[in-house]
């Protein structure tokens, strides 16, 4: 900002909070995906910053990245409870064990710097990306979400949830600790149970 305020009015870049929880601001500093709005510059060990736009999106302008790809990835996955048709009498509350599970999942705020950190995401634009399928995973662990298995089947393929190749980068990347890889391992795990329980039934 006092580059901008100081030196050049046309740097662009994208910032809101400035509190590290709307995930606007994030960018490639010295190499490694971060919220620019959280860190110290007094903390790092040179003198030397190099500040740069989050790879695997298309720059607009100066730190400014296309940022659709990852929308349209969460989008394809539906985001969402899909609560069951009849609405319960009172609200629908679950014990904090069962949110103790999800939990992680739902700290995200939406950097894209996982994304941005995945090396799959930068070899096939195909790939929709850690987070969109660890929170495919947190609503389908949630038990007011009654969406078939048939939705969320169709992440089974080379480009959904078997097209991560487990290098954590994701964990790595992300600034709240949500670390996405673990959701896509469990996503895989729940899924490959499904397929057996209903291959179980048609033996039957």
């Amino acid at each position: 900002m006092d580059i901008r305020n100081e030196q050049d009015a046309t740097l662009s870049f994208r910032y809101s909070c400035r509190e590290a929880v709307c995930g606007s601001c994030g960018v490639v500093l010295n190499g490694k995906a971060e919220l620019s709005c959280r860190m110290i510059l007094d903390a790092l060990d040179t003198h030397v910053i190099v500040v740069e736009p989050l790879p695997n999106l298309e720059i607009l302008k100066d730190l400014v990245v296309d940022m659709r790809p990852f929308w349209d990835a969460l989008k394809s996955v539906g985001p969402f409870i899909v609560p069951d048709a009849g609405a319960p009498e009172k609200e629908f509350r679950i014990e904090e064990k069962e949110m103790a599970k999800i939990e992680q999942f739902t700290n995200c705020i939406l950097c894209a710097c996982c994304y941005s950190a995945c090396p799959v995401v930068a070899r096939d634009e195909r790939y929709i990306g850690p987070i969109a399928l660890a929170k495919l995973y947190r609503f389908i662990q949630d038990r007011r979400d009654v969406r078939p298995f048939a939705d969320w089947r169709k992440t089974s393929t080379e480009t959904g949830m078997w097209g991560c190749d487990t290098v954590f980068r994701c964990n790595e990347a992300c600034p709240k600790e949500v670390r996405p890889a673990d959701g896509i391992e469990a996503l895989r795990m729940k899924f490959v149970l499904e397929k057996a329980k209903r291959f179980l039934r048609l033996k039957k």
